[in-house]
């Protein structure tokens, strides 16, 4: 989930806090107003027959008030939303509490995320209470300020070009806004609607157009280049095409978005170089103002110029209404529509989404299926994204070619591991790892971000693949995908129906907060986010046979899985930033078989005539653990006279494979396939080291070299061994204990057990194998090698 911050001195051409309350409180100040709703609400309390009367506007105008401290600004209009004006979804639960306690006004958190207008708020908090007021003003449910993006579409003049054919188009359409019926819908939800069906209608307002000229754009616009995907689409645009490309940023002046601008690109792994730099053009701007927070001037200018423009920019919050997102995403989208069908004609790149299908009991979402019935949509993201994507389609009929990208869960870069920190598909991830449960689901429709960016680039450079729909939502994940990949990574998970999984999340998260997840805690809790996220767990798989179509015709990397390998950087960086857990060899092992060998050992230098034996238990944790680590655990025993009369106990233990990577020794005659280092401790306390080793060598006896271990002993706290000798695995135990004997976790299915032990063996061979060869292919090379000059040291043996 990404928050609406806004830099406090984009504030400063605004009014007082004072002035703003005085106009619609009547005169009063600010300190009396507080102290008004103060003492009603004690009188109140008290039982007292004579309570001062409450209005609207003095309600709001304290709100307000309470509301602004919280603000960058320090100030709230209130006809302004409280998250557009910088507030977060931390600062709601703080406002919220301070209402009630201090003011006496009790709002549910979810009435502040659906509308955070402070003049809505006491509306719906009078309505509540059954206290009439006398309003000293009178203010519609829609926004009215001229400002408004709504107000800069409603005074465009009618086109005067004429109506040329659109261009081909998928034969799609939006399901119809009816269903349930504004009888079975609260007050706010019939708001909503209503709200929506004005703002679909601005659409008609924007004048006629021509067809974009076909060619690759030149001068591109994108607004959004600071959130994860957008970054990574700047780049893309850079790096995939000979485009100058013009970057909407917010800030309070050209210096702080350039600044913002960069910042954001090194966050997520992306290069902020001179040559990057060179071909930006960094604008201060703001997709909720009208033309863009752009001077007129400004604005003319690249109406005239700009050959394309891609519209990322979005509030992605799962908890806030369609009221409070409105501005952001319908209105910023219709703006960017006005500039696209002013001078000369320019296509439209929308970044949708495929929450436009996200109804509950939806059969299918392929890139031209219907779109989901709005009054069936249950979060205002959905609802946003639905409004804005059919009045563009709207818009299509008045000649702008629209190009309409839906992304699904949008995942780390499979190669950089970047991700994003508020994401809810980041979120799940994490959970899924850290509690070892997942909620049962049909499929997940995600695609790393390094793909999705690709893909969406591939669509605006190409003109044949304008003006259509894609889902950009890659190769789904079933359910049982999922729980299989996690299994190899040594993460058995439990599946848990939705409710249950939710409860034991939050209940985890309550007794252990992990203040990185603290937004999966507040999205879990809300009611409207719960419905959410279980419309998209009981969804179908979305389709994408036109992405697929143009991908392979752009000969591009075709989607893949998102899957354990493709997560694997992103995981380790939740890991390492707290948000996620990685397999620890505390764990329960995933895999593991006994070792037993003997030998004797004696003095360095000496004869090697004291027995020695170790009885030893390899382990790992996870497959994660040998890709990253090349390690496996050791628990077990040694018994050697020579050090103590009684068994040593092995309280740490490591087996490093392929050492160095088998690195050679002097002169190329021995490398290195497994490096052993134990830390042991005898039956009166005492601390010992142990170290062995074993080689290949360009030898006959390739089976004994594997069983074969050099080893050292010393007492911990002193660098020179004092024990040395070899122990070696008895020909009859090696394929008992180390082939037939490997046990695997049982909470594995026997499928998953055979695949685990198939793994390890073909993983562990290869290293062997590869490490058996080298020195038979240095001794080849030495052997060939008649006519290379001899070095000095061999000059002089």
């Amino acid at each position: 989930m990404r928050e609406l911050n806004e830099d406090a001195a984009a504030y400063t051409g605004q009014r007082t806090a004072a002035e703003s309350i005085e106009r619609g409180g009547g005169g009063l100040g600010v300190s009396d107003l507080l102290a008004r709703v103060t003492a009603a609400a004690t009188a109140a309390g008290n039982g007292a027959a004579h309570a001062p009367t409450r209005d609207v506007d003095s309600v709001a105008a304290t709100i307000a008030a309470a509301a602004g401290r919280y603000l960058p600004g320090g100030n709230l209009p209130p006809d302004t939303d409280f998250f557009d004006a910088g507030g977060t979804s931390v600062h709601a639960v703080e406002l919220v509490a301070e209402l009630e306690d201090k003011l006496g006004i009790e709002f549910d958190l979810d009435e502040v995320f659906a509308d955070a207008r402070p003049s809505s708020l006491a509306r719906r908090w009078m309505s509540a209470t059954g206290d009439s007021g006398t309003p000293a003003s009178t203010s519609s449910t829609r926004s009215t300020d001229p400002r408004s993006a709504a107000g800069t579409l409603a005074a465009l003049a009618p086109g005067t070009l004429p109506v040329p054919s659109p261009p081909t188009q998928p034969a799609s359409r939006a399901r119809h806004l009816a269903g349930t019926g504004d009888d079975a819908c609260p007050r706010a939800r019939r708001e909503d609607l209503d709200q929506i069906l004005a703002d679909l209608a601005l659409a008609d307002r924007l004048p006629f157009t021509d067809v974009p000229e076909p060619l690759p754009p030149r001068r591109i616009l994108l607004t959004g280049a600071t959130g994860f995907l957008g970054s990574h689409m700047l780049l893309d645009l850079l790096r995939h095409s000979d485009a100058h490309v013009y970057c909407l940023v917010r800030a309070a002046d050209e210096e702080a978005a350039v600044a913002r601008l960069g910042a954001a690109l090194t966050s997520y792994s992306l290069p902020w170089s001179s040559e990057v730099r060179r071909r930006v053009t960094v604008l201060r701007g703001d997709i909720r103002q009208p033309r863009l927070g752009l001077s007129d001037e400004l604005w003319h200018t690249l109406a005239r110029e700009l050959d394309s423009i891609v519209g990322v920019a979005a509030a992605v919050d799962f908890l806030r209404g369609y009221q409070s997102l409105r501005a952001s995403n319908v209105l910023g989208t219709l703006t960017l529509a006005e500039l696209a069908v002013t001078g000369r004609p320019k296509p439209l790149h929308h970044i949708s989404s495929i929450a436009v299908f996200n109804e509950v009991g939806i059969t299918s979402m392929g890139e031209d299926d219907p779109l989901a019935h709005v009054d069936r949509l249950i979060s205002g993201y959905d609802q946003s994204k639905w409004a804005a994507e059919v009045a563009l389609r709207r818009a299509r009929d008045h000649g702008l070619v629209v190009t309409a990208l839906r992304p699904g869960g949008i995942g780390g870069h499979s190669k950089s591991g970047a991700y994003n920190p508020q994401d809810l598909s980041s979120g799940l991830i994490s959970a899924f790892g850290r509690f070892r449960t997942v909620p049962a689901f049909r499929y997940l429709n995600a695609a790393p971000v390094d793909w999705v960016s690709r893909a969406a680039v591939a669509a605006i450079c190409e003109p044949d693949a304008w003006g259509y729909d894609y889902n950009l939502t890659g190769v789904p994940n079933t359910l049982d995908d999922v729980v299989r990949d996690m299994a190899l990574g040594g993460m058995h998970v439990r599946v848990e129906d939705w409710d249950e999984w939710r409860a034991d999340a939050l209940a985890r998260l309550e007794a252990d907060p992990v203040p990185e997840l603290a937004f999966l805690t507040r999205v879990l809790q809300s009611p409207t986010a719960q419905k959410l996220c279980e419309a998209t767990l009981k969804g179908p798989a979305a389709g994408g046979e036109r992405t697929t179509a143009l991908v392979e015709a752009l000969g591009l990397p075709p989607a893949v899985r998102y899957d354990a390998q493709a997560q694997l950087k992103t995981f380790e960086r939740l890991a390492q930033d707290g948000l996620a857990r990685l397999p620890h060899k505390d764990d329960q092992p995933y895999l593991w078989f006994a070792e037993t060998t003997e030998g004797g050992v004696g003095p360095v230098g000496a004869p090697a005539d004291t027995p020695c034996s170790m009885a030893l238990t390899l382990s790992i944790a996870s497959m994660y653990q040998l890709v990253k680590e090349r390690r496996v655990d050791v628990t077990g025993e040694v018994v050697c006279p020579a050090v103590h009369p009684a068994p040593l106990a092995v309280e740490r233990g490591d087996v490093w494979i392929r050492h160095e990577e088998g690195i050679p020794q002097e002169h190329g005659l021995k490398h290195q396939l497994l490096y052993y280092r134990l830390r042991l401790r005898d039956a009166d306390g005492g601390h010992w080291w142990l170290e062995g080793r074993k080689y290949a060598r360009a030898r006959r006896d390739l089976w004994r070299q594997t069983r074969a271990l050099t080893v050292h002993i010393g007492r911990e706290g002193e660098s020179s061994a004092s024990l040395a000798g070899e122990v070696v695995v008895p020909a009859d135990s090696y394929v008992r204990d180390q082939i037939d004997g490997i046990k695997v976790d049982p909470r594995l299915t026997s499928q998953e057990k055979r695949a685990a032990k198939l793994t390890w063996l073909a993983w562990f061979g290869l290293e062997m194998g590869r490490g058996l060869l080298g020195p038979f292919a240095r001794a080849a090379a030495d052997l060939l090698d008649l006519r290379r000059t001899p070095t000095l040291t061999e000059q002089h043996r």
